[in-house]
């Protein structure tokens, strides 16, 4: 019987690495070698590990510095992405201390009475006695068919995906606040060219109304003089308020009271970077997003091992040992040793379909992080490509504006000489200044909007290149 029972659990060892887990390859996506919208792209490996920098300083403004640096140590909501990941850690911990055998001492000092009326009390024993134990235990699970394992695996890919999201909420906040910052900055351009507007249109207004008192004008045009000042200035309040908004965004973002932060105008022309065009479309694959969806994949997939490792019976060793009397005096004394030692097994035989119903469940999320991972993938390709496109469109339609701002500037300048020398009427000027104040506000309008298109690239890139990257990229075409 002894050869047996050893035999039996020789047998259960050396079956130990058993996994019922699915073997794991990540979700097929389609994949392009290039970007439509961007002509040839060299195709290269995963570059996910491949360090971002900081990107933003492309633009090369100290105050976006300072303001960037700040999201890391005061944003909220990445305070919260990071509790998340450090309790992701913790799990992982906890998973894997189901590895390592459990040691224990348990210690028992009573005093009891037992009573008069106890079934098969013996004459002769004591009504009020001590019970004493001291004893140390082992515990430890054989991990036959790979449910600890499977969770260890489930919990690392829960923590690499917890650490991806703490990048990819990083990246998403520190583009957020480059793109807000560029309107700010776009506001304070549109501020002084209205500034400057308002100032002509007063001087404009006053000389109009001289006219009119000297009888040299009609009404007509003092009412359309004051009409378009008052326009101009109701343009700089209009800009000033949304100033005050994306102002109060960027304070949200770098964790400060909207009423105790402030930026100083400045009218900064930025110029539009350029992204290396040799960047592969594989490079995509440095998103943290999508890096965190995958990973999910391989946690679900861990899960499936560990639903399917429940319709098996649970071996665990166990010893214990210590020393057991009814009074502290002699208790450690060779007489009064007790111990323990074996294997024992529990096998659940009905349940009411409760592990398979956790198995479909498994099976459920696994295709569900799957359906996730690849719409992932696909939008971040939309992204890329959505860029691109405004990149390219906005800059032909960046370059049709300046030549408009020309023609405007140079219809505004003939119609003021001509109406000075009384050969046109003041609608003439009207309609002349309201068209370049127009287009001018367009093109700087333009100008932002393409800073923020080049901004959401550089996000959708994965946030941004070294420039090791995108020198080998340019010398590879």
């Amino acid at each position: 019987m002894a050869k047996r029972a050893w035999s039996a659990l020789a047998l259960l060892v050396t079956t130990a690495g058993c996994s019922f887990a699915p073997a794991y390859h990540p979700p097929v996506t389609p994949t392009v070698t290039a970007f439509k919208e961007a002509g040839p792209w060299q195709p290269a490996a995963p570059a996910d590990t491949a360090p971002r920098g900081d990107w933003w300083a492309v633009f090369s403004d100290p105050t976006l510095d300072a303001l960037e640096r700040k999201v890391a140590t005061d944003n909220p909501t990445y305070a919260g992405a990071l509790a998340r990941y450090d309790a992701a850690r913790g799990y992982l911990g906890q998973s894997r201390a189901a590895l390592l055998p459990h040691l224990g001492v348990d210690a028992d000092i009573t005093r009891n009475r037992q009573s008069d009326n106890r079934p098969l009390r013996g004459a002769n024993q004591p009504d009020i006695y001590s019970a004493d134990t001291v004893q140390a235990s082992f515990g430890y699970e054989l991990d036959l068919w790979g449910r600890v394992r499977n969770s260890v695996a489930a919990g690392k890919a829960e923590v690499q995906a917890s650490g991806d999201d703490l990048a990819a909420i990083r990246l998403s906040l520190q583009a957020e606040l480059a793109t807000d910052f560029m309107a700010l900055r776009g506001y304070d351009r549109q501020a002084v060219l209205l500034t400057q507007t308002v100032d002509a249109f007063a001087k404009a207004d006053h000389l109009i109304a001289r006219r009119f008192q000297a009888g040299i004008v009609s009404g007509i045009e003092t009412s359309r003089s004051a009409a378009q000042l008052a326009e101009a200035r109701a343009q700089l309040a209009e800009v000033a308020a949304a100033r005050a908004l994306t102002e109060h965004a960027i304070a949200s973002l770098v964790g400060t009271p909207a009423s105790d932060f402030t930026i100083a105008p400045v009218a900064t022309d930025f110029d539009v970077p350029a992204v290396p065009l040799g960047l592969p479309a594989t490079l995509i694959e440095r998103r943290p997003d999508i890096a965190a969806a995958e990973r999910r994949v391989a946690a679900a997939n861990a899960a499936i091992g560990v639903a399917k490792a429940a319709f098996f019976p649970a071996i665990r060793l166990g010893a214990s040992g210590g020393f057991q009397n009814t009074g502290l005096p002699g208790l450690f004394s060779a007489p009064n040793q007790i111990w323990s030692i074996g294997p024992s097994a529990v096998l659940n035989l009905f349940d009411g379909g409760r592990r398979r119903a956790e198995l479909a469940v498994a099976r459920a999320r696994w295709a569900s992080a799957s359906a996730d991972y690849r719409a992932t993938v696909l939008t971040a390709f939309q992204q890329v490509e959505d860029n691109l496109a405004l990149l390219h469109h906005l800059g032909d339609e960046a370059a049709a504006e300046n030549e408009a701002v020309r023609q405007a500037a140079a219809t505004e300048r003939l119609s003021l000489n001509r109406y000075s020398k009384g050969a046109v009427t003041y609608l003439e000027v009207f309609t002349a200044q309201t068209t370049a104040l127009r287009v001018r506000r367009a093109a700087l309008d333009l100008d932002t909007r393409r800073l923020q298109a080049s901004i959401r690239l550089i996000r959708a890139l994965g946030g941004g290149w070294t420039e090791e990257e995108g020198a080998a990229q340019v010398d590879s075409k």
